[in-house]
């Protein structure tokens, strides 16, 4: 009986143990087989591909990083790609330009708290968010001052308009070498706006610059303080049902799929204001200083020009896809002028008021 529990026993266990090893090889064949009916995940697309340097940067003896929240296929953006080959060349491979689109380093008041620090050495800033860097670059946002194409050259080859605008953020060790633009700024709405109470209906996403938010209150119009990326959701939700933006950007980064009517106020140029760490320039060698300040200068004169024709061509193609585009009457936007006269004697002030008085007067103002 002993022996036949034994032989029993034996038996289960031989059983058991070729039913493991014959189910073993099943079980990794049908896993297997499944991994390889999962469909292949797809190649996430490099969304900078375009812009990719054709040379090696790493034997540079200098790194100059520069820093954007946009996407190049803007003009105002893509100069910085332009500065970095042209730099490079000239330089024979001393200076690379390391330029960072697309908000790599961070959101914009977080570059400006690196680019003072040094931790990053250049910057195109946004004009609205320059103004926390000196008052006096807020000039340029206040509404119907520098607000057309025309002006915003008058302004930059003048030299008395320019270089206080320029040198105002010396005092804080930055160096303001120039400017390019993304277009004149209008209402990019959910729902038409052809009149100051229609806006009123409207809650307008305005960007964290200080001189926005006084006139928009001085407008008494509805608004919320948002950063950049938070936009699409709070328009696809509703949050938001309005922007203040420029229709270059609004139809580039599709916000014209949601907001598909366009007030073409034209009360300000949207600007990258080129801003440059001066400790780090004031190190470099006197020849890459030239060959660095003399490509940003050339490149963005050019870069101006190629702005005015990209508003055209997106403008049409926003017509094409559907959007609608209005226009204050003349009795309405001299009424935005004359509501905002106390945002211009606060902001005289601080701009300084002789200064911000013949900017005025010399752009015809």
């Amino acid at each position: 009986m002993k022996k036949l529990s034994i032989i029993l026993a034996i038996f289960i266990a031989s059983v058991l143990l070729f039913g493991c090893q014959e189910e073993t090889p099943k079980a990794a064949d049908t896993a297997k087989k499944m991994e390889e009916a999962k469909p292949a995940e797809p190649e996430k697309k490099d969304p900078l591909e375009a812009w990719k340097a054709s040379f090696d940067p790493s034997g540079a003896e200098y790194t100059y990083i520069l820093s954007n929240v946009s996407h190049p296929v803007i003009e105002g953006i893509a100069v910085g790609y332009r500065i970095r080959d042209r730099v490079w060349e000239e330089s024979k491979g001393r200076l690379f330009v390391d330029f960072r689109p697309l908000a790599q380093l961070g959101g914009e008041k977080d570059v400006i708290s690196k680019l003072n620090l040094g931790a990053v050495q250049g910057m195109m800033s946004s004009s609205v968010a320059a103004a926390n860097v000196a008052d006096t670059l807020g000039i340029v946002n206040l509404p119907y001052v520098v607000d057309t194409f025309d002006k915003l050259d008058t302004f930059r080859n003048t030299p008395e308009l320019w270089e206080p605008f320029a040198n105002s953020t010396l005092a804080g060790g930055i160096m303001t070498v120039d400017v390019t633009g993304y277009g004149p700024y209008g209402w990019a709405t959910n729902t038409p706006v052809q009149t100051l109470a229609e806006a009123k209906t409207i809650n307008f996403r305005i960007a964290e610059a200080p001189v926005n938010t006084d006139f928009y209150k001085a407008w008494g119009l509805k608004f919320t303080v948002m950063p950049w990326p938070d936009v699409p959701q709070a328009l696809q939700t509703g949050v938001i049902t309005g922007l203040d933006h420029t229709a270059i950007v609004c139809n580039i980064t599709k916000k014209f799929t949601i907001a598909k009517n366009f007030t073409e106020l034209d009360y300000a140029q949207g600007l990258f204001v080129h801003l440059m760490n001066k400790s780090w320039f004031d190190k470099l060698p006197a020849d890459l200083q030239t060959i660095l300040l003399t490509a940003i200068t050339e490149e963005s004169a050019k870069t101006r020009e190629l702005t005015r024709k990209q508003h055209d061509d997106q403008l049409a193609a926003a017509k094409a896809d559907g959007v609608t585009f209005y226009k204050l009457s003349d009795a309405e936007k001299q009424q935005l002028i004359d509501m905002v006269a106390p945002v211009y004697q606060t902001w005289g002030e601080k701009i300084g008021m002789d200064y911000f008085k013949k900017v005025q007067s010399t752009l015809g103002n």
